[in-house]
């Protein structure tokens, strides 16, 4: 009867959230067709200080301003604020364009439906400040927080406008010999800032002829007007992220959020080449990888527990995918929260939730052509390219497309794949947008894709202390392992007014794999030297169904402010697995002189496994951020999820259905004392459905997580960011041996993990970026029927540490120069849950060296420079992956 209600419920909400969403587009489609109104300019004049204007003067009308526009064009030398109409609810910026002009540049900064905006101004040295009260910047879902253009015009170093806290937009013109003149503009489409250099704006006018005869010669091309290029760009070039969507669903600052999170931007992805999520992720503090670069799919631990594909998000939308390791070509930024979230995002693990956003289409014409070579025989090529499909702008695309081609260093191995991934964005109206996003990968890797070692002779000596060749492998050169991964969805955003929105998600992805001919470790014989191995072919297939509807908005309940957040959530993971097809032992293999290829010992006429799961989930959550005052904040939420869980077992022709409910709470509190710092607690909890039945035929309950947080978050000078958060992860209802009968589990285990770290980010100087962390992490078991209470937990150090730091140099010759250093210390990690043996730590050194200048990049980048060996992981003796040696890539890009 619950798997019935189950199943209806999730039909039903899918009408629902169907209806609604073709409802919001036939609206839409209606709104589309009426004629916009005829623009409206108003003008507004910013003031020298002779003629300063107190706070809160109207702006003047354009047909109220007698002097001409080259007349009332005056250098901002002190504060002039000037106020439009007092809007009602917080003003939203969605689009930023730099625009040529005769003169210089002019700016728009586009609201959803034209709302006037709040100026405040003033000047420091050559520098342009304008606060923008009451106003957010959200640019569309993707894109980076922030506007910046680099040397757009002669005489312009620098346009940036950023979210300054969560109620101000920050715009900032810097002038390279003096201070721009700037002249502000009220039009449909929002505020438009015209700009005008200093060596234009101070320069002379000629006097012009007062005879009308046309010349007799033709002027020179030089005196001519001559269309400015110019060269703008979306993508965040900072390694400071204020905002993140992770943390709550909605884009809010970081420092308003009570928990940790880190975002690793484009920038660094991009300094570091980074190709897959292992990449990025090692910059996180307290992640740790615990699979190689071999492996066919990313696995981590956060906080001390593992997570895998249930932990892992695609712009906000659950990501199953169980054997792939994606291309981050097409990636914006990776957002990473730590600690449960179940809340927001349903089942899951307690450690941590990794959310991978994309590059969404862009307005401004953007082309990009990659190329990078490397060692072991890596070739690889990109393309990026975006802009508009129409002359309105309302039609916009972009499409990423990479493939590569890399060796290994260790034996029979070569990788190749083909990423490509389109998205079309529409405007249906100035409040809808509808964007379609697409996404297929097809990797094949040639013999093993997981090169596993076993520890003696690696971690630990082996027969007369001999260590296995970094190259070495213990499985077969023929055979490989094929992927194809197929992502298809859309998004509908919709706003109602400026308060309040809808955002509709689906996503539907198909995954397909294929083992041929695969080798698989058995274990290694009391000699220490010979290894016992067997060859099989699999298949599996993933169907994954996402379906997302969130509805948004902002009031008041007299002075306290509210931004709530209700959704739907369904999902549906169905997976088959065929593991073991034509299961056979090959001869044992001397791992210390191996002679590959040798007859089959035998066959074995049994599949290991044949089976499917279906798991089905709805989840409905509600999230109320409450602002008592600015300096005090109160976030409270809560998640009710379904789910079934249904295993078919085709070897025992059985079937086993599970079906059970969960709650998931999170509160936290913010306080600033003064609006750098923020200090704030917090509880949340998580929940993951545990398979199986125990001896009296009951269903175990769901595995739990718990934790506790409290932690500072400060801002300096808006150019670095700091986070400090001490923390204790609880992980409950984990299945352990039952003491009274060997063939059943009772769920009486239990694990802890708690500790401290510190994460700072931003830019020290001028050209000096860093983004760095340190870890202390304290996990161990505290309940098991197997392992001793207290022994530490696999994979997980004590102690890391990461630094990523870059300088480029800014002026003169060897500008757009720059040089980068990273440094990655993983502490000692206990072999096995037996804590029998240990992993030394190591020290990681990266470096890079880089050349920009106009459109051109040319990187070369150094991987474990010193050529430390190194473990990745090692989860017991028969099991341990090597990190890779000293590497080097060297990566051309042009930008057209």
């Amino acid at each position: 009867m619950k798997r019935w209600c189950l199943s209806a419920s999730v039909h039903l909400s899918f009408l629902i959230s169907l209806s609604g969403c073709l409802s919001v587009i036939a609206v839409s489609s209606v709104w589309a067709g009426e004629k916009p109104e005829q623009q409206d300019v108003e003008r507004r004049q910013i003031t020298s200080a002779k003629t300063q204007q107190e706070t809160g003067s109207r702006i003047p009308q354009i047909n109220e301003i007698e002097s001409s526009r080259t007349d009332t064009r005056m250098l901002v030398q002190s504060p002039a604020p000037t106020n439009a109409p007092e809007q009602q609810g917080l003003i939203e910026v969605t689009q930023v364009q730099a625009i040529p002009s005769r003169t210089g540049v002019e700016i728009i900064l586009q609201t959803t439906q034209g709302e006037k905006l709040q100026v405040t101004n003033r000047s420091a040295e050559n520098n342009f400040i304008a606060d923008i009260p009451n106003a957010q910047l959200r640019l569309p879902s993707g894109d980076a927080f922030t506007f910046r253009s680099e040397n757009p015009i002669e005489g312009i170093s620098e346009i940036t406008v950023t979210n300054l806290d969560a109620n101000t937009i920050r715009v900032s013109i810097a002038g390279k010999t003096g201070l721009p003149t700037v002249e502000l503009f009220d039009g449909d489409e929002g505020l438009i800032l015209a700009l005008t250099p200093a060596a234009i704006a101070t320069q002379p006018q000629p006097e012009q002829p007062t005879s009308e005869t046309p010349p007799t010669q033709e002027q020179p091309a030089a005196q001519q007007d001559e269309p400015i290029e110019l060269v703008v760009t979306g993508e965040r070039d900072e390694y400071r992220v204020p905002e993140a969507s992770v943390g709550t669903r909605t884009d809010t600052p970081l420092r308003d959020i009570p928990q940790s999170i880190q975002v690793v931007p484009r920038q660094i992805l991009r300094e570091q080449r980074a190709t897959r999520l292992g990449d990025a992720l090692r910059n996180v503090t307290g992640v740790n990888s615990t699979r190689g670069s071999g492996d066919r799919a990313d696995s981590f631990t956060i906080r001390g527990f593992e997570i895998f594909t249930g932990n892992v998000l695609n712009n906000g939308l659950p990501d199953r995918t169980l054997t792939e390791t994606r291309d981050l070509y097409n990636v914006e930024r990776v957002e990473v929260l730590k600690g449960p979230a179940s809340v927001l995002y349903g089942l899951g693990n307690p450690g941590g939730t990794v959310n991978i956003v994309t590059k969404q289409p862009q307005a401004t014409p953007f082309y990009e052509v990659e190329a990078t070579v490397g060692s072991y025989s890596l070739y690889r090529g990109a393309i990026d390219f975006t802009g508009p499909l129409n002359d309105q702008k309302t039609l916009l695309y972009r499409l990423n497309l990479a493939y590569q081609n890399a060796g290994s260093y260790i034996d029979f191995i070569n990788n190749r794949s083909f990423f490509i991934a389109p998205a079309i964005s529409a405007a249906l109206s100035k409040n809808t947008t509808l964007t379609f996003e697409g996404e297929y990968s097809n990797r094949t890797i040639d013999s093993r894709s997981v090169v596993v070692l076993p520890a003696v002779g690696t971690v630990l000596p082996g027969p007369d202390g001999r260590r296995i060749p970094r190259n070495r492998t213990v499985y077969e050169p023929e055979g490989d392992t094929q992927i194809e991964t197929t992502r298809l969805g859309y998004r509908l955003e919709h706003r109602f007014s400026p308060n309040w929105s809808l955002r509709n998600d689906f996503r539907v992805t198909f995954e397909r794999n294929f083992d041929n001919n695969q080798s698989f470790f058995l274990g290694l014989d009391a000699d220490g030297r010979t290894a016992n191995r067997s060859t099989y072919n699999s298949e599996s297939d993933s169907n994954i169904y996402n379906l997302t509807t969130d509805i948004s908005g902002r009031f008041s309940t007299g002075s306290i402010e509210h931004q709530l957040l209700f959704g739907v959530n369904m999902s549906r993971f169905d997976n088959f697995n065929n593991f073991g097809i034509d299961l056979a032992l090959l001869s044992p293999l001397d791992i210390y002189n191996p002679a590959y290829r040798q007859p089959i010992v035998g066959r074995i006429d049994a599949v290991y496994e044949d089976g499917s799961r279906l798991t089905d989930t709805l989840g409905i959550y509600i999230q109320d951020q409450i602002k008592f005052a600015e300096n005090f904040k109160l976030l409270l939420g809560g998640r009710f999820d379904l789910f079934t869980q249904t295993n078919r077992n085709s070897l025992s022709n059985t079937t086993d259905i599970q079906a059970g409910d969960a709650f998931t709470p999170r509160v936290g509190i913010v306080y600033q004392p003064i609006p750098p710092i923020s200090l704030y607690a917090s509880y949340s909890e998580s929940f993951n459905p545990t398979d199986g039945r125990a001896a009296d035929g009951s269903l175990f309950q769901p595995e739990r997580g718990t934790q506790y947080e409290v932690g500072i978050k400060t801002e300096l000078n808006e150019r670095i960011s700091t986070t400090l958060s001490l923390y204790n992860l609880t992980r409950s209802n984990l299945l352990t041996p039952d003491p009274n009968d060997a063939r059943f589990s009772i769920q009486t285990g239990e694990q802890r993990s708690q500790g401290i770290e510190f994460d700072i980010t931003g830019e020290v100087l001028p050209g000096w970026k860093i983004f760095a962390g340190y870890a202390y992490t304290d996990a161990e078991i505290l309940e098991d029927n197997t392992y001793t209470s207290g022994n530490r937990l696999t994979n997980v150090p004590e102690h890391s540490f990461n630094i990523w730091t870059t300088y480029e140099i800014s002026s003169g010759d060897l500008r757009g120069l720059g040089f980068g250093l990273g440094l990655f210390y993983i502490g000692d990690r206990v072999g096995d849950l037996d804590n029998s043996f240990d992993v030394p730590s190591y020290l990681r050194t990266d470096a890079s060296i880089f050349y920009r200048r106009d459109r051109l990049r040319v990187a070369l980048n150094v991987k474990n420079l010193f050529d430390t060996d190194y473990f990745v992981s090692v989860t017991n003796r028969d099991f341990a992956l090597r990190g890779d040696p000293l590497t080097l890539s060297g990566t051309v890009s042009w930008e057209f």
